[in-house]
């Protein structure tokens, strides 16, 4: 820390960059405001000795999007900076989606003057109290001294047990304030504190009986989420199910935590899961729940969802354990600290362990719904599907990281991009349309030698364009992919398939901006794309092209993303497919009196 002597007035901007700095803080993305200045006005100094380095989005939305994806693609905490009243409201959106997918970020925002608070001052809005339902924690600092401790209290906080956002607001007055005898405040000084240490004490007799209902079960799965990928547990999870022949079905926060091309892959589960991973789930008599939390659209109808099972819950949160689904063993703790665990007692006793005659059969059962129900492509002679683009996307750039926005086209992507773990960002429980474009500023930031590609759809890129600029200005070389249809294509799916065909106010195509246009005036390279030879033809024209390049790929417009569960139906009951007679059994197997299976099959049987 030999440079951080920046200048000789120790005020609290000072501190709030010091501790940044020393918590191993090396990007902040953000937007300048009054209230904020004197952090910014310390921030000077600071990017002049290249201790830190800002990123100026062009709306704090923006922001904070990128500092989510920046805390997902690198295990790290992200960091923002917004001024007060509007500055600040506008990263509620931001806030909720880190803490619906538990993703650490520290943000920052500037407030009025101390005395001021209270009184309906410019620019003054409770941003505390704002989002008190949507933080991880929350601090208003009074005093510039406290500066060092909130900082690297909330970054303990902020990645440790269950992550999530961490809202600190910092009068105007309490940073531009000189503090006496200045003392920076380490974050082991914090862990010296009674009740700063997240510790699960993993009950054995638990982990024994978890054991020996995974060695036992015939028709076992891995149900995975994103406490799977928050906690590192790639190779512990590999080698569970490689052991006990295992198949693996994900979660959208999930995708990437298991080899996507391995045998045992089954892809992602829920609404718009594959086939085979709802049949799987369905009928398995183990489900092994790994960090996921029971979403409503990953389990469909509550009680049909693996109701033929016994349930292990792992999760580090207890208040996740029996939230929607009762379930027989919890485990309660690290992901991975858990799975090593099960994985040393079953060593001490594999001499003696046989896999069950039926985890074969099981096996093959799998495989024969992955080639009876595959994924489908469809290829048109002279348009693009939107299957086709993002499938050859995927093959174009294998190693690449991933960011969507929400729709048809993340369902699309989760289903046909094979990627590894912490190469895949998108807006999972709030499900935030504008969130691709600036998810891949931060990813690019922390990786600027990697392929980072953006994959929205017209509907969503039209939430957060402006950050066309901010690609622009540090000339970020994002591959952007639009998927262009003119509508909103989720909610005209809907609007089909529940709503008798009445399309209100979701196309789009009316009042679209010319995209190419658009670009351009970013300084942005772009090419309109309508057929799959333009396709692979421009991917590969920009394959190793060094600046931002915007593809919009005009793909054909009533296209439906299947399957598609239905809200409310069991998991078995998908549109989209050709049930045949044994598959007709299992989805009766799965219902009740309430369901009106035999009319749910005369609507599907065509499609």
């Amino acid at each position: 820390m030999s440079k951080t002597k920046i200048r000789n007035a120790k005020t609290g901007a000072f501190a709030l960059l010091d501790t940044l700095v020393r918590n191993s803080t090396k990007h902040i993305f953000g937007y300048p405001g009054g209230a904020i200045l004197p952090i910014y006005d310390e921030l000077y100094f600071w990017e002049k000795q290249d201790l830190i380095k800002h990123i100026l989005t062009r709306h704090e939305q923006g922001a904070i999007h990128a500092a989510d994806s920046y805390a997902r693609v690198t295990g790290q905490i992200g960091v923002c900076f917004a001024t007060s009243g509007p500055g600040a409201t506008n990263l509620v959106t931001g806030i909720a989606n880190a803490q619906m997918d538990s993703i650490p970020i520290i943000i920052i925002t500037g407030q009025v003057n101390s005395n001021f608070i209270g009184t309906d001052a410019f620019q003054e809005t409770d941003i505390f109290g704002i989002t008190l339902p949507i933080v991880k924690h929350s601090y208003k600092i009074i005093n510039p001294k406290d500066i060092c401790k909130v900082i690297s209290e909330a970054f303990y906080i902020a990645q440790n047990g269950r992550p999530g956002p961490i809202v600190i607001d910092i009068p105007k007055d309490i940073g531009a304030q000189e503090i006496f005898r200045y003392r920076p405040v380490q974050q082991k000084e914090i862990l010296k504190l009674q009740g700063y240490r997240f510790h699960y004490k993993i009950n054995r007799q638990s982990i024994i009986d978890a054991l020996s209902l995974i060695r036992k079960a015939e028709r076992p799965i891995l149900y995975v989420g994103g406490g799977t990928i928050i906690s590192n547990t790639y190779k512990e999870l590999f080698e569970l199910a490689k052991i006990f022949l295992i198949p693996v079905t994900t979660t959208l926060m999930g995708k990437g935590v298991f080899d996507e091309r391995d045998i045992l892959s089954i892809g992602m589960l829920g609404m718009h899961g594959s086939a085979y991973a709802n049949f799987a789930v369905s009928e398995c008599d183990l489900l092994i729940a790994v960090g996921a939390r029971f979403d409503d659209r990953v389990t469909g109808k509550l009680d049909s969802f693996a109701c033929l099972a016994k349930i292990i819950h792992i999760d580090i949160d207890p208040a996740e354990i029996g939230k929607n689904k009762i379930v027989d063993i919890s485990l309660i703790g690290d992901v991975k600290r858990i799975f090593q665990e099960i994985l040393i007692t079953h060593k001490w006793d594999w001499e003696n362990y046989t896999l069950p005659a039926k985890r074969i059969i099981w096996l093959e059962c799998i495989s024969q719904w992955r080639k009876t129900y595959p994924l489908i492509i469809p290829k048109l002679s002279d348009k693009l599907s939107p299957q086709q683009v993002i499938s050859i996307l995927g093959k174009q750039y294998p190693t690449a990281i991933f960011t969507t926005d929400v729709g048809q086209h993340q369902m699309w992507s989760a289903q046909f991009i094979k990627c590894g773990p912490r190469r895949w960002s998108t807006s999972a429980g709030l499900g935030t349309m504008g969130y691709g474009l600036p998810a891949a500023i931060g990813a690019q930031i922390a990786f600027p030698n990697e392929y980072v590609v953006c994959i929205s759809g017209d509907s969503s890129f039209q939430m957060c364009l402006q950050e066309l600029g901010t690609i622009g200005q540090n000339k970020l070389p994002i591959r952007i992919i639009i998927i262009n249809n003119y509508w909103q294509g989720m909610v005209r799916q809907w609007q089909e398939s529940f709503y008798d065909n009445r399309y209100s106010h979701s196309n789009m195509s009316h009042g679209q901006p010319n995209f190419l246009t658009l670009a351009n005036s970013y300084g942005i390279e772009s090419t309109c794309i309508e057929n799959e030879k333009e396709l692979i033809n421009s991917l590969t024209k920009y394959k190793d092209y060094s600046a931002p390049v915007l593809f919009n790929c005009l793909v054909v417009e009533n296209e439906n993303c299947y399957p598609m569960v239905s809200p409310g139906a069991t998991n078995a009951a998908m549109t989209g497919i050709k049930y045949n007679q044994d598959e007709i059994e299992l989805l009766k197997r799965h219902s009740d009196e309430n369901d009106d299976i035999d009319s749910f099959l005369s609507n599907v049987k065509n499609e």
